[in-house]
This record gives structure tokens, C-alpha cells and sequence, in this order.
């Protein structure tokens, strides 16, 4: 049954350096009704996964309950041991037959035993192939036993989970063009969008479909991390240095330690370079395959935005123009200070459709 008032859902990312939550709604295009972020302890949560239920269930308690934010929940999942896979199925429509077919086709494209695995899907449309009209479908699958800590964690700081969605699948609805921008459905451009954030998150789309994605390990919280330990300094510390210094400006015309500025500017310049590599290879990569769309631009989000120059080192480095993206609009005394950019994942996890079942 139809409900006379829309339930709000907090879109929740968790990041290996931070917490970011969102409620958000749409009305042609996104807007935040309400967003927090706050940092989280290292170690944690380790490449996108999380190694301690309990410290994250505290955590997340905490943050809640200082932000007065609603129990309810979309949690959002990027690592590495994620499985995205594009396959071809005979033209079936929405249902359980076409769910039979998914999971069929999932034996022989995903490389872990599905028994072990969650399993969901998106439908690209129909495109023609030499074998005549398929329907596309992009299939994800995580394995259980890392979806299950997460969900601890969450039950633990007393929250209920509405559902588990790919951060690539949010950052792309939270990004991806307004209802106003769409013809017959479609986004005239590809696109690449980027969350360079504790890690960068990769994702290539036409419109709302997602033809592509990965996850890299280098991010804000490695260059952090690694600043912190050549200069024997907090995580947080070093973040600090990286936002101070940034690539913008001479090194000798920034204020402080000149030995720290040196450090950061350094692990900056190779930081950039990491996530430029993975944005080179990962166009390659999507190019080479059969049937890709053209991609015209990238978006960057993320905290890194909020780092001086990198935007424009990364642009000055790839062959297609980039640009900062951040949500759209924000209710007025939404945001409280945070950074539009460090929500962009959360608020698109917000407002992810919820299948009833």
C-alpha cells in the first residue's frame, strides 16, 4: 500500500578515514535535506571493509546520536573484492525469469562460489549484437561474509538497514544529469565519475545506466597515511597539511614547516599521479571492449576536492575535461559546514529506490 507521507532514508558511507551521512530527496533533481560527516578512527575499516564490527558499531552510535539522524539506513559498499561484470542475456522482461537468467549466467562470470555470495543486477536495455537484440545487464556480486560485518556493525549502533547498494551506482544518481538533461532516458554524454576519497571510486555511465566499474586502492587516506608516517604525525594531522599545502600554489610560498610542506607537496604530486593512472587505465580498459560508449568528460568528488589544485593537475592530465562535482542543491542550513563534495556517495545512497519483496 501507498504511504501518504515519503519515509526519509539516511544514506551512509563509510569511508576507511570517515563517516558521511545524508538524507536527501528528488524532485527533478537532488536536493539535501540534512548531512553530517566525522572522522573514524584507522583501522577500522580497512580497503572498504570492516575489520572491527564492534569499534565501527560505537562509532556509528555515536554519530547518530550527536547528529540526531534517523535509524534508518542505506549502506553503501566500494572495495576491491567486488565483483562488476557486464553480460548479454536474450531479451527478458523485469521478473523471475529474467532473475533465473542472472543468476545462471552469474555461475560462469563471477569467480566465487555464489553460495558465498550476494548477488544483484542492472538492466542496461536492449542493444543489437551479432546475434541479434540482447538485453545488457550489469551484474555485481560481494561476498556474504563481508556484507554480513557491515550489517553487524550497523544493527550493533542500533540502526535498520533499508538495503546495501554500490557506492558507484550512488555516486552516479547524486552526479548523473536532471531529469530536465535526459533525452528518450539517455544522457547524450558518457561519463566518468570519480569519489577520490579513502579510496577512488571508478564509474563510467550514460545517463543512469552503469556500463563500468572499479575500485583503486589509492586515495585521500593513503596520502594521509603515508604524510603521518614519514613525518611521525596524527592521521588527522597530516590531513590537515594535505588541505594546507595542496598542489596549487609554489611550495615556497606556503606557510609552515618548511620540511612538512616539502613531504606533503611530494605525497601529494604522487598521489595525483596514482589516481591519474587509474583513470587512464580504466578509460583503456572500458574502451577495449565491445559496444562501449564514448566518454566526453569525468566528474571528481570526493574530500579531495577540497584539496588546492588537484582538481585542475588531474585535468591538466587526462585527455578529457574534468571538472569538480558536487550535489546539486542543498536545503538552506543543510550542509552545517560540511563539504557538499564529501556527501555526494551518502546522498546518492539516500535516495536509491527500495525494492519491496
Amino acid at each position: 500500500m501507498a504511504r501518504k507521507t515519503p519515509r526519509t532514508v539516511v544514506g551512509l558511507d563509510i569511508e576507511p578515514s570517515h563517516i558521511a551521512a545524508a538524507e536527501a530527496t528528488v524532485n527533478g533533481r537532488l536536493t539535501v535535506l540534512r548531512a553530517a560527516v566525522s572522522p573514524l578512527a584507522p583501522g577500522i575499516v580497512r580497503d572498504g571493509e570492516v575489520t572491527d564490527v564492534e569499534a565501527l558499531a560505537d562509532a556509528l552510535k555515536s554519530f547518530f546520536s550527536t547528529h540526531k539522524l534517523g535509524k534508518r539506513v542505506r549502506l553503501g559498499v566500494a572495495n576491491q573484492r567486488i565483483v562488476v561484470r557486464t553480460i548479454e542475456l536474450p531479451p527478458l522482461p523485469p521478473g523471475p525469469e529474467l532473475d533465473a537468467a542472472v543468476r545462471f549466467q552469474a555461475q560462469e562470470n563471477i569467480p566465487m562460489p555464489l553460495d558465498q555470495a550476494v548477488l544483484d543486477y542492472q538492466s542496461l536495455g536492449l542493444v543489437d549484437t551479432d546475434q541479434g537484440e540482447r538485453l545488457r545487464v550489469v551484474l555485481v556480486a560481494a561476498r556474504r561474509d563481508m556484507i554480513e560485518r557491515m550489517l553487524a556493525a550497523a544493527r550493533g549502533a542500533g540502526l535498520r538497514p533499508e538495503g546495501i547498494d554500490l557506492s558507484a551506482f550512488a555516486m552516479i544518481r547524486a552526479l548523473g544529469p536532471g531529469l530536465a538533461e535526459l533525452v528518450d532516458g539517455q544522457q547524450a554524454l558518457g561519463t566518468l565519475y570519480v569519489n577520490v576519497a579513502g579510496m577512488t571510486n571508478l564509474a563510467i555511465a550514460n545517463g543512469a545506466a552503469c556500463h563500468f566499474t572499479r575500485v583503486a586502492a589509492v586515495g585521500v587516506s593513503s596520502m594521509a597515511a603515508e604524510l603521518a608516517e614519514r613525518r611521525g604525525l596524527t592521521f588527522e594531522h597530516a590531513d590537515q597539511w594535505l588541505k594546507h599545502v595542496g598542489v596549487a600554489n609554489p611550495v615556497d610560498a606556503i606557510e609552515g614547516d618548511p620540511e612538512i610542506v616539502a613531504d606533503a607537496r611530494s605525497v601529494l604530486v604522487a598521489g595525483v599521479d596514482r589516481v591519474v593512472d587509474e583513470i587512464r587505465n580504466s578509460l583503456d580498459f572500458y574502451s577495449s571492449q565491445g559496444g562501449a560508449v564514448v566518454v566526453e568528460r569525468a566528474i571528481l568528488t570526493g574530500p579531495a576536492v577540497g584539496i588546492p589544485g588537484l582538481v585542475d593537475q588531474v585535468a591538466a592530465s587526462v585527455t578529457i575535461p574534468v571538472e569538480a562535482g558536487v550535489v546539486a542543491e542543498a536545503q538552506a542550513g543543510a550542509l552545517h559546514g560540511v563539504d557538499p563534495a564529501e556527501v555526494t556517495v551518502a546522498a546518492g545512497l539516500s535516495v536509491a529506490e527500495v525494492t519491496q519483496q
